[in-house]
């Protein structure tokens, strides 16, 4: 949708990002292609901060989510400018110092609005020898999302110990990975 659209999905604007993809999915809902309790999502990385964001925002619309190696505890990464990727991603999120920015991503850090509330069942996964989003985020994560939520949904963690931020790279290891995670959306959706 051009360079326009990018630049009003960040910074200040992020929020745009999280209303969009709410948006996307209630109108493939509208139109009849899935209801709530068939829609499941995935992303990874800046893509499970999307993830997490969204199902803090509307949790009862989706049947199953996969955050992997979840970008989901934006503040406190985003304050630690000696993390090798944070000084350079202040282009995309912005530079907590100010303070603007720093509400901006306060509002919207899917670590930071985990609430008492029914949430779908989460996957998250990590990698122990990740350098771009370090292990203790999902797992921070998971832990506080376990304390909190109000049902009896699943949320799991799933850390892999030989990994780094791609997962499994070995030839048949990526291909059991993806084989657990279709499992679980299976499962999320009642399939057995």
């Amino acid at each position: 949708m051009g360079r326009a659209w990018y630049h009003d999905g960040k910074l200040l604007n992020k929020q745009h990002t999280f209303t969009d993809f709410i948006a996307a999915a209630e109108q493939l809902i509208a139109d009849g292609y899935t209801r709530p309790d068939r829609l499941v999502i995935m992303g990874r990385s800046a893509g499970g901060l999307l993830m997490g964001a969204v199902v803090n925002l509307r949790p009862e619309l989706f049947a199953g989510v996969l955050a992997g190696v979840p970008f989901v505890d934006v503040l406190t990464t985003m304050m630690d400018p000696s993390i090798p990727l944070t000084v350079i991603e202040y282009e995309e999120w912005g530079n907590p110092a100010d303070a603007d920015a720093y509400a901006a991503m306060r509002a919207y850090s899917p670590y930071d609005n985990l609430a008492a509330v029914a949430y779908p069942p989460i996957l998250a996964t990590a990698g122990l020898h990740d350098p771009r989003v370090s292990y203790w985020e999902p797992a921070k994560y998971v832990a506080k999302l376990r304390q909190l939520k109000q049902n009896d949904n699943v949320v799991l963690l799933k850390t892999n110990m030989a990994a780094g931020h791609g997962g499994a790279s070995g030839r048949y290891d990526y291909l059991r990975e993806t084989a657990f995670e279709y499992v679980f959306f299976l499962k999320a959706v009642g399939l057995t």
